[in-house]
């Protein structure tokens, strides 16, 4: 069997071994640091196991404007979001084009080398309303690009050690090794779930209406940097396994975290995750409604739209399953969307996201045809631990 192709052709992998990790490890400890962002430090593990791939390191200012004006690297490479190493205006001081330096962690580990090939001055004004189609400073992914620094650093990293204290490690698999799991459960095709919140049942609708088209499911949950009122990584992967040990078939389903930052970009953010999906080696990706969006920046079907853009078998690659609304229909007996179901929105069990919130705060599970009973009971512990 055949997986399909990582993006660009060739599965990156910056993480260093033997005698090289030895010589970097020495080296390191005598470059100029700096320290990274937690978002910086999640694109870094992304780039180091061939997440990002075709991505050696940060990008240059040929890439960055590329992505920006028109989704594509300097190659012509679809790539729809900048990933950008932006030091303090203080350290870029010190910094040339042509300097290695070490890159660390927030607790001072080093965890790469880089070779500065570029640096730039990062130009927000081109990059917030291309990416995230509003200036709107109220948008996570605006006000995040606000405050990062005015200075782009560009260059290949080398891995020491691309996370020290990684979270779900049984859980964290690289690009390799979901390839090399999904040949050894022989799935020719793999359709992949991104969440960044628990699943509801309108979401395992969804997933098990996509392994009825593949061989396997991959729910991917992300475990990098999100919102501060996203709902806990820990608590969400106790909804994940919960809800696959109960109702899913195990022997086509697997659960894998991803440690991606999310920008909350919308339609943009839909291809990016399809295209790193494709590098963990699936081959069809599902895109419901108002798939990495925030807020009421895009619309309802913005993120299925934007493919159409693209030359899917050139440039993407991937099978995009586009699902409308769905929600649970009395009259039906069953999680439904408009594509299958004649009733209207009064026979429809869908609360609202603030209904919830006060249900489980008050210890009250919402409806079944909402949510599993042991999906919503975990969801009340920690509503009511966190005050939320």
């Amino acid at each position: 069997m055949s997986l399909i192709a990582p993006h660009g052709g060739t599965l990156v992998n910056r993480i260093l071994s033997g005698a090289a990790l030895e010589a970097a490890t020495k080296e390191a400890a005598g470059l100029f640091a700096i320290t990274l962002s937690p978002r910086e430090q999640c694109d870094l593990e992304m780039i180091a196991i061939g997440a990002f791939s075709p991505l050696t390191g940060f990008q240059n200012k040929a890439d960055f404007e590329g992505v920006c004006k028109n989704m594509r690297l300097a190659n012509g490479t679809v790539w729809p979001i900048p990933v950008t190493l932006c030091p303090s205006l203080e350290d870029a001081a010190k910094i040339n084009v042509g300097d290695k330096i070490a890159l660390k962690d927030n607790k001072g580990r080093v965890l790469a080398t880089m070779k500065v090939e570029d640096k730039f001055a990062h130009d927000k004004t081109l990059e917030i309303p291309n990416v995230y189609k509003t200036e709107d400073v109220k948008h996570a992914g605006v006000e995040f690009v606000t405050k990062q620094s005015d200075i782009c650093l560009g260059g290949p990293i080398d891995v020491i050690n691309a996370n020290y204290e990684p979270e779900y490690p049984e859980y964290r698999k690289t690009p390799a090794q979901t390839r090399e799991m999904f040949v050894a459960k022989k799935f020719n095709t793999v359709a992949a779930f991104q969440t960044r919140n628990p699943i509801h049942r309108s979401h395992e609708y969804l997933t098990k209406v996509a392994l009825e088209m593949t061989d396997g499911l991959l729910i991917h949950p992300v475990v990098g940097e999100t919102k501060k009122d996203d709902i806990p990584a820990d608590t969400r992967m106790a909804c994940y396994t919960t809800l696959i040990d109960s109702y899913y078939n195990k022997d086509k389903t697997m659960l894998s975290v991803m440690p991606l930052a999310m920008r909350y970009a919308g339609p943009r953010e839909a291809v990016w995750h399809t295209l790193i999906r494709k590098n963990y080696g699936i081959s069809h990706f599902i895109v419901g409604r108002d798939h990495a969006g925030v807020g009421n920046y895009y619309g309802t079907y913005d993120a299925q739209m934007i493919f159409d853009q693209f030359d899917m078998a050139k440039d993407i690659g991937v099978t995009i399953l586009k699902f409308e609304h769905t929600a649970w229909c009395n009259k039906c007996a069953a999680v439904v969307s408009s594509k299958t179901c004649p009733h209207g929105p009064e026979d429809k069990v869908a609360p609202s996201g603030t209904k919830v919130r006060d249900l489980l705060k008050a210890g009250q599970r919402p409806p079944v045809e909402f949510s599993r009973p042991e999906i919503a009971d975990i969801l009340i512990k920690w509503a009511q631990s966190a005050g939320y």
